[in-house]
């Protein structure tokens, strides 16, 4: 009896849980509201063999189909992670409607309800389609700083060419090898242009990412450098590469990376920096937070409160040595902010803004970033390099950064490099209009033409 007892209960505890999964089954939307954007974002969340999986919308962006990295629905309660946004959803289900918080560095307010709109999915007309011309290979190799094995794809117009070969190191965030973004994959063009023109790749999983372990979250820009290492030293053993030409394509943050890989390693044959940065790392974000701001219409008494909040934030963490006073003063000011900026907000909301921030802030990733002038190191760097930024640029302000890029590199000496400026590109480098992130995703184009054959002539140009 007591058997049968335990398997009656079992059985029905298990079909709650399966009604209340299907329950949650379905796309849910939602808007999240900051400053003056609205973003309309939508879960679709699915179950298949009775666990839950889920994908993550942004239909204003474009951006479709993001893979989210944990789902689970208890007692009403929906968690949902999204590693490459470093994002996630926390909510509860009452009747129809989920209430609850997004937070990706900062945590807002989000509700979400049924959705029954199926929303198109973007065009991305340069997306390469198999078969390709040219030979790929998935590989692995170690980095041995941390033990870690990083997953990638070597890309080559033909397996046994032997010729120049770029790794590619992407942006800032947890991206794969595509530098996968709002539907975008940019590495994977480069990949297919560069081939189709007598230009091998290799590029790879950020540590923790798709088929590459690691701890991400705990990593720094100096960290990321040791991987790119790794990828370097792993192409000097292939038989099939010519390693007199190997060189780094770097974007954004992968544009500070090329150079700190450069400098300690004389074999690098050659750097392309895409958007790469020429300034300290608070003096960058300062510039980001105030051209996007502007950009996107934000009164100019808003963006003079940002700006000053950002500055006293970054002169804490540059001139505060100790680590716990730094937290405290951080979370002073934090506090200060968040209650100004969110009077209607309920304390226990407030309280959730006020951590999130701190933990972005205290994050070695960015204490790291912030204090990082690349300056010193780039006027290390003795290989051939090429700078190219786009004018409306709104991340890494373009005349300001291939300036301090020109003068770090004139300051060492190095006489071999080249600066563009492409008109009309964003940070992403497309055709655009006006620059704002918000723009990438509703954008066709992932990559510029023009900037493809910049890069592919500039290679092929410097091929000693």
């Amino acid at each position: 009896m007591r058997k049968l007892f335990f398997s009656a209960l079992l059985a029905c505890t298990v079909f709650q849980i399966f009604y209340a999964q299907n329950n949650i089954v379905g796309s849910w939307s939602g808007v999240l509201k900051i400053q003056q954007v609205q973003l309309p974002i939508v879960f679709n969340i699915q179950l298949q063999d009775n666990k839950l999986s889920a994908t993550l919308d942004s239909p204003s962006q474009k951006a479709f189909g993001i893979k989210c990295d944990n789902v689970v629905f208890e007692n009403n309660q929906l968690i949902i992670s999204v590693n490459k946004l470093n994002a996630e959803y926390k909510g509860t289900l009452e009747n129809d409607t989920i209430k609850g918080t997004f937070t990706q560095g900062i945590a807002i307010p989000l509700n979400l309800t049924k959705s029954t709109t199926v929303q198109a999915e973007p065009q991305r007309p340069q997306e390469p389609k198999p078969p390709f011309p040219y030979y790929t290979e998935e590989v692995k190799f170690i980095n041995k700083t941390t033990g870690d094995t990083l997953a990638g794809t070597l890309t080559l117009p033909n397996k046994n060419a032997k010729c120049p070969i770029a790794i590619l190191i992407s942006g800032s965030g947890a991206q794969d090898r595509n530098e996968e973004l709002l539907g975008h994959k940019p590495f994977l063009v480069i990949a297919d242009y560069l081939a189709r023109n007598g230009i091998g790749t290799l590029r790879y999983d950020d540590r923790g990412v798709g088929e590459s372990k690691g701890n991400f979250h705990s990593a720094t820009t100096f960290d990321f450098s040791t991987d790119a290492e790794a990828a370097l030293g792993y192409l000097t053993t292939r038989k099939n590469i010519d390693v007199k030409h190997i060189g780094f394509i770097g974007h954004s943050e992968g544009g500070i990376i090329a150079p700190m890989v450069a400098a300690r390693n004389s074999n690098v044959a050659f750097c392309v920096l895409l958007a790469g940065t020429g300034i300290r790392g608070d003096k960058l974000m300062l510039r980001q937070t105030n051209d996007i701001s502007k950009a996107m219409g934000t009164p100019d008494s808003i963006r003079m409160s940002e700006d000053q909040t950002n500055r006293k934030s970054f002169d804490i963490i540059l001139n505060t040595k100790d680590i716990e006073k730094q937290k405290s003063e951080l979370a002073a000011l934090i506090r200060e902010n968040v209650q100004k900026m969110a009077q209607d907000a309920a304390p226990e909301e407030v309280e959730k803004r006020q951590a999130a921030i701190l933990k972005q802030l205290t994050s070695p990733w960015f204490q790291y970033f912030v204090k990082y002038d690349p300056a010193p190191t780039l006027s290390k760097v003795k290989c051939r390099v090429l700078a190219l930024n786009g004018e409306r640029d709104l991340q890494v302000s373009s005349k300001e950064n291939l300036t301090a890029i020109r003068k770090a590199l004139e300051a060492g000496g190095n006489k071999n490099f080249r600066i563009v400026e492409l008109p009309g590109l964003n940070h992403l480098f497309q055709e655009c209009q006006t620059g704002v992130p918000s723009e990438y995703g509703s954008i066709e184009q992932t990559f510029s033409p023009k900037a493809l054959e910049t890069i592919a002539k500039w290679i092929k140009e410097n091929k000693i």
